[in-house]
Order: structure tokens, then sequence, then C-alpha cells
């Protein structure tokens, strides 16, 4: 077992996809990887096995034969029991505008077929961990925004935000290190858990995902142009509007 997997034990995925031979190829994988798994071939087959019991991750395929991997991402995140659920997209289509979309309504990361059994079981495992409470009762607070580990909330102003699992990691992590200039690889290795099986760009979605939701506070997050990203409290950035 490598070191950090006790983070693993008796942690589900839920897989969704249609085609059942692809279906199990992953089952076997993940199962073989010591996590337990269970399998829809439909939207609403997905949706009935999460409210039965919540998984820790879910596999969801973008074309599905009654409702679209979207909606499904939609109406999971609108559950409350569900909305902290990470969420990987697993599809064909590899067009960047698909994974935009995947992004926006909800999901944490995106895996295009064909693809590596043993990547995919790397992806879910470094998911698997940075899912994991962190330094559970820290508050944070930094210019208009306040973070609060213990209850996994986040506000700008008085105001909550509605943030994924992996956007109020990556909120956290910036907090946690104001005014420390945090490259995109760094970013990957920290936030994601992965070295190198993302691509840098889709940190530039996340940012700019995460940028949207804090409203007056988004220009905390500034970018450093070649470089990445640092967070301040955005006082000297009134006005701006900054892109990845």
């Amino acid at each position: 077992m490598e070191a950090g997997d006790y983070i693993l034990v008796m942690a589900s995925v839920l897989i969704v996809d249609d085609e059942s031979d692809l279906a199990s190829l992953v089952e076997f994988n993940l199962q073989q990887a010591g996590l337990h798994t269970a399998v829809a071939l439909t939207g609403q087959q997905a949706l009935e096995l999460a409210r039965q019991r919540v998984p820790d991750v879910v596999l969801l395929d973008l074309m599905l034969p009654d409702i679209s991997g979207k909606e499904v991402c939609r109406r999971l995140r609108a559950d409350p029991r569900t909305a902290a659920v990470p969420i990987v997209m697993l599809t064909a289509r590899g067009e960047e505008l698909d994974r935009v979309e995947g992004f926006e309504v909800g999901a944490d990361d995106y895996v295009t077929k064909p693809f590596s059994p043993r990547e995919l079981v790397l992806r879910i495992k470094a998911i698997l961990r940075r899912a994991v409470p962190v330094d559970a009762g820290v508050r944070l607070r930094l210019g208009l925004l306040s973070l609060d580990t213990g209850a996994h909330r986040a506000w700008v102003e008085e105001t909550p935000l509605d943030l994924t699992a992996l956007e109020f990691k990556l909120l956290h992590h910036f907090m946690a290190q104001p005014g420390r200039v945090q490259s995109r690889e760094r970013l990957l290795s920290e936030v994601w858990g992965m070295t190198s099986a993302l691509e840098t760009r889709t940190v530039d979605t996340h940012v700019m995902r995460l940028r949207d939701k804090l409203g007056p506070a988004r220009n905390s997050v500034e970018t450093v142009r070649g470089v990445g990203y640092r967070m301040s409290d955005g006082s000297d950035q009134q006005g701006a509007s900054p892109s990845p």
C-alpha cells in the first residue's frame, strides 16, 4: 500500500457509462486498486444509486441514453447530499468547449476516451486524497473573503459562496498563502494531487470559474503573467478584470 492510501479504505466510486464493457473494465481496475464500486448504465439509475448510497467520487460519461451527463451533474450538485461529491467527466468528446461546459455544471476533472486505466486510477486516488477535510476548524480571512475549513464554507463579505469541492480546495490553498506566487505546475501538484496527468489549461479554467463566483472579490486572485497566480486582498485591484 502506497503512503497515504489509508484514505482510500472503503472509498466508493459510482461509474456511470452506458457502454457495459467499458464500465466493467473501469470497475475491474478500480476494484484491483482497493476501491468499492457501483455501476449505472443510465443517468436516472445513477441518480437513484447516488441517493441510496452517496459515493465518494462519481465517474460520469457525458453521453447517456436517457439524460445527459451534464444534467446528471447539475442534479447531483443541486442535491445537498451529493453537492460536494467530486465528479469526473468521462467522454469520447475532447473539445475544449465540452471541457469548459463540464466544469461550468460542476465537474472537477475531465478524462477523454480512450484513456489509460492506470492513469484513471491515479486520478481517482488523487481526487479522493484531496477530498479529505483539511485543517478542520481553521478560519481564514483576507480582504472581503472568509473561509471555514471545519464547516467547509466560504463567504464574500456576508454572502455564502456556492463552491465545488475542488473550488473550495483551490480557494483555501490561495488564502493560506497570501502574496505567494503559485505556478500552474505547483497548483496541479498541491491542489489536484497530480504532477503531469493534467494540462495546465485545466488550472486556468478552474481559476476563471472561481473568480466568477467570487464576485466583488474576484480581483483577489491575480494573474502573474508567464508564471501563475497570486492571492491578495484585492485592495489595489479595484475595477481590474484579470484573466489567465
